[in-house]
Formats: structure tokens, sequence, C-alpha cells
């Protein structure tokens, strides 16, 4: 996918009492997948089981990414692209669409997946050295709205022709909560799942509770502060890792309802039980006013920290700073 999480496992945290999981000897692996680099680290007594719990990790990993990447020609994705209208879609897509669809319902359109073509638009630009044009926009726009895309078990299609999907805001999300799942259907306690967002089990190596850093879109490497997890995934949306302008004011997320980038914020991070929820949910936020966000947090049970233009942060009561 086009951009990578801006969120850093760190191994501070609350002490723990008992060392349960620091006394386990990990185990961890490293995978490419889902346009950016994964990793999976676990804890479990038998060094055996652990191999075979990352091993199905990894194979759930490719499964996904057969049916939601834009990098594979033959992915389900790319064949719903390319011929308006894919038959038997996979449990892992339709999961992914119904959930992308419900965001958008209820979101009145903020998070929409359909927005594929203003983002061929905008590369095509960029590669050409210039901003699409108004008319080129709104040629564009005139391609997107999730209510033209019609998902069913039996088939998933499009209302009209020239329209396409991106996951890449919801995808990796979705693929954290199905290792976590995974992992947990083989016996593992504790674990960090970073596949781009992150999710957690149990405690990290040290016996504590898992707390990750916030990276700083505006100073690349230095950290805003640290969350958390408290039970949750976290996931982060960010402007300064995919940007078609040098100043990040036009990038890979899209207002679906003006076709350009919206222009207040600089990253979202939100704090959720399902990182998939979490995923979807940065980009609702990044619509949004600051003033806003602690309201539309509330309405969504989520924790959201941000950051906007200027460098300004801050973040709703939800949240625990580390």
């Amino acid at each position: 996918m086009q951009r990578r999480t801006l969120l850093w496992a760190a191994l501070g945290g609350l002490p723990f009492t008992t060392a349960r999981a620091a006394a386990l000897p990990w185990h961890s692996r490293h995978l490419q997948g889902l346009g950016t680099h994964l990793h999976l680290q676990v804890a479990h007594a038998q060094p055996a089981q652990a191999e075979k719990a990352l091993s199905a990790a990894q194979a759930v990993l490719h499964d996904i990414e057969a049916a939601m990447s834009l990098f594979q020609a033959d992915s389900e994705l790319q064949r719903l692209n390319r011929d308006g209208r894919l038959a038997r879609p996979s449990a892992h897509l339709l999961k992914v669409l119904r959930e992308a669809q419900w965001v958008a319902r209820h979101s009145a359109g903020a998070f929409d997946v359909t927005v594929q073509p203003l983002w061929l638009l905008s590369e095509a630009a960029r590669q050409a050295g210039r901003l699409p044009t108004a008319a080129e926009r709104t040629q564009a726009l005139s391609l997107v709205g999730w209510q033209g895309l019609k998902v069913t078990d039996q088939a998933v299609e499009f209302a009209r022709p020239g329209m396409a999907v991106t996951l890449n805001g919801i995808a990796q999300g979705y693929a954290a909560d199905a290792v976590r799942a995974t992992l947990q259907a083989h016996g593992i306690e504790h674990a960090l799942i970073d596949t781009g967002e992150f999710g957690a089990l149990g405690r990290n190596p040290r016996g504590q509770d898992w707390t990750l850093g916030v990276e700083d879109p505006h100073r690349a490497g230095q950290l805003i502060t640290a969350l958390a997890l408290d039970g949750n995934s976290l996931a982060t949306s960010a402007d300064n890792r995919s940007a078609f302008t040098p100043d990040h004011r036009h990038h890979h997320i899209f207002d679906p309802s003006t076709g350009d980038s919206p222009s207040g914020m600089s990253s979202i991070t939100v704090a959720a039980r399902s990182a998939m929820r979490a995923d979807a949910l940065t980009k609702v936020m990044f619509m949004a006013q600051p003033a806003l966000i602690p309201r539309l947090a509330q309405r969504w049970q989520v924790g959201v920290l941000w950051v906007d233009k200027q460098g300004r942060w801050g973040a709703t009561r939800s949240l625990r700073l580390a």
C-alpha cells in the first residue's frame, strides 16, 4: 500500500506484577506485503508452536494480499477494477468491503474506498510535473461514490464504468485484526503485530503493557508522545509519507466531497478495539476540524490523537499518554 504507519513499537510501559511474558522466549518474523514492511513478534514456551503460529499468520497475510493488493495484477481487487465486476469474492474481501461501506454510510461518505480515480489522476499529474486541473478533478469525482459500489455474497460490482476501489485505507488494519485472531487461535498470548497498523496481545518482552510511540509528521524520526494500548489497536494516517507536492498540501488522503486532500490535518492516530475500524476512522477524522474531533471520537467510541498543519497536537481524554 501507499504508506507506512507512523507508529513505532516501544518497550516502555506500566509495571506488571508477573514476569510471565518476560520469561518466555520471543520469536519474530519480518515480511514484505501490503506495500510495506511487516513485522510479527510472538512469545511462546515452545519454539515449534511459535513458529507454527507465525507461519499461519504469514499464510493469512498472503491470502489478504491476493484479495486486496493494488500491486498484484491478478488480485481480486485489480480484477474488480479492471472488469467492473467480481464474481464469488473471497471472505476476506467481503469483510473489508462491508466494513468500508458501513463506515461510509455512518460518516456521510467521509470514508470512501471508491476514491481510486482521484489517486490515479493525481499520480498521473504528479508524473507530468503538475496538479490536476479543476476540470480533471470534476471528471474524476464523477466516478467516486460509495453508493455506486454493490457488495453481495455473489458478486461485487460498480454502478458505472470507470469506477475503481482502493483498500489502502483499511486493508492494513484488517490484516492486523486477522493476524491477531490467527495467533490467538494458535495459542499465542503475547504478541505485537505490525502490518502497517498495530495490534497486540498480552504483554511486551519486559512483561509490561504494550506502549507505542507516535511519530511527529513534521520532524522525521522524532516522537510526539507514546500511547498505552490498553487492549486497543492503533492506526495512523499522515500526509508526509505519500505526497504529490513537496509541501504535503496534496497527498494520498482525499476528501470525497472535493476531490482534493483535506487542508487542516497532518496526522491522525486512532485507537480502537479493531485495527480495521481504527484504520478507516483515521480518514474520517482527517476530514474534520480539530474542535470537532473529541465529539466524533466519542460518537465512534475511539481515542484520537491529531496533529495539524502547524504542528499543534491534541488527544482525546480516553487515550492514556505513557
